[in-house]
């Protein structure tokens, strides 16, 4: 299968069905009313920017993802943990924060799902914002679905938080030095 990156162009992509499995997910691409969050609204206001993967042949939409700049502090993370990744900056740099990249959604249709999609679109995104970032960017960042966390643990992302019983996502960040 050959697929191909690209930015959504919500004035004029025609957006064929998308299903991923999950439905707030599947709905992001599309604009079910001005009060949902979705790809186009978050374009509009330029609070993230959106990738589709489509199929070079079909045109049909494999994933998407979304990305925004986000930060990782010290007040939101887990003291040990904080502890952990603050040791990895050198002593005169240490800070309350440091510049992240979100991952603010990530997909892949049910038909791609198992070939190896969601990791080839995580291996971009770190060689993208590594070698080509236009700001400081230290870190990946990505509120994972509790029953995406292996999948990112695979890609060794790391829980920046212990998450409570009642929570659907786990805050977890890659460190881009890890590539160099």
């Amino acid at each position: 299968m050959s697929y191909r990156f690209r930015p959504f162009h919500p004035e004029t992509d025609v957006l064929k069905p998308f299903d991923c499995g999950k439905e707030d997910l599947n709905g992001f691409l599309l604009e079910i009313n001005s009060e949902s969050p979705n790809a186009t609204t978050y374009e509009r206001e330029h609070l993230a920017k959106t990738y589709i993967v489509e199929d070079s042949d079909s045109g049909d939409i494999l994933a998407y993802f979304s990305l925004l700049f986000d930060k990782i502090e010290r007040a939101v993370s887990n003291p040990s943990i904080w502890n952990r990744l603050s040791r990895t900056i050198p002593n005169a740099k240490r800070r309350s924060s440091y510049p992240s990249l979100k991952i603010g959604r990530l997909a892949v249709s049910k038909k791609a799902q198992g070939l190896g999609l969601g990791n080839t679109i995580l291996t971009f995104i770190k060689a993208w914002f590594f070698t080509g970032a236009r700001a400081g960017c230290r870190y990946l960042t990505v509120d994972a679905y509790l029953d995406a966390e292996e999948f990112y643990a695979k890609s060794k992302f790391k829980p920046l938080i212990i998450p409570e019983t009642e929570d659907e996502t786990v805050l977890m960040y890659f460190d881009l030095m890890e590539i160099g």
